[in-house]
């Protein structure tokens, strides 16, 4: 079992009492890290944290940079009542490599991706190493399939961002 799994990483450098970035990614940027990005930033606004964790969503593809989210997240988040109205997709560019704590990989083909963009291994983690249910499981692409897909992906990003948020809480006490 790889050590890391569900396990955050340090904090980058001597950044004792910063704001711990994270950063979400997926393939277009319109329906798995855009979702795994409003479910923790709502989670951590909720806990009372988001002074002390930041929480972006990007894509490793440019093809929908300043679109919205997708319908079907964006109708399923909303159902779940969380706001999917602020999200517009943007892409992950190399320089951008050395300004986040964390990096949330929907599947391996991102974690990949992002390597390849000089993402230090030891920042990158899939989001499902936190899913208590199924730890290293790569979160599906919903976008080909029905409304089922969406509810499966979030249900799959709420279990792991509970997980996470708990890490986070303890990460952030230790460095007030």
């Amino acid at each position: 079992m790889d050590p890391s799994l569900g396990v955050l990483p340090a904090r980058r450098g001597k950044l004792v009492g910063a704001v711990y970035r994270i950063a979400t990614v997926c393939s277009g940027n319109i329906c798995r890290s855009p979702t795994a990005a409003v479910v923790l930033a709502t989670r951590i606004a909720a806990a009372g944290l988001a002074d002390r964790v930041e929480v972006e969503s990007f894509g490793l593809g440019g093809w929908h940079v300043g679109e919205p989210m997708d319908e079907r997240s964006a109708a399923t988040l909303t159902r779940a009542g969380y706001d999917a109205t602020q999200h517009r997709a943007r892409q992950f560019q190399q320089h951008l490599a050395g300004e986040f704590d964390l990096f949330l990989a929907a599947d391996n083909s991102h974690r990949a991706g992002l390597r390849r963009l000089g993402v230090p291994a030891e920042r990158i983690r899939l989001q499902r190493d936190f899913d208590p249910e199924e730890p290293g499981s790569e979160v599906p692409d919903p976008y080909y399939g029905g409304p089922q897909g969406f509810a499966e992906v979030l249900r799959m990003t709420e279990r792991s961002s509970s997980q996470l948020l708990e890490q986070l809480r303890a990460l952030v006490a230790e460095g007030s």
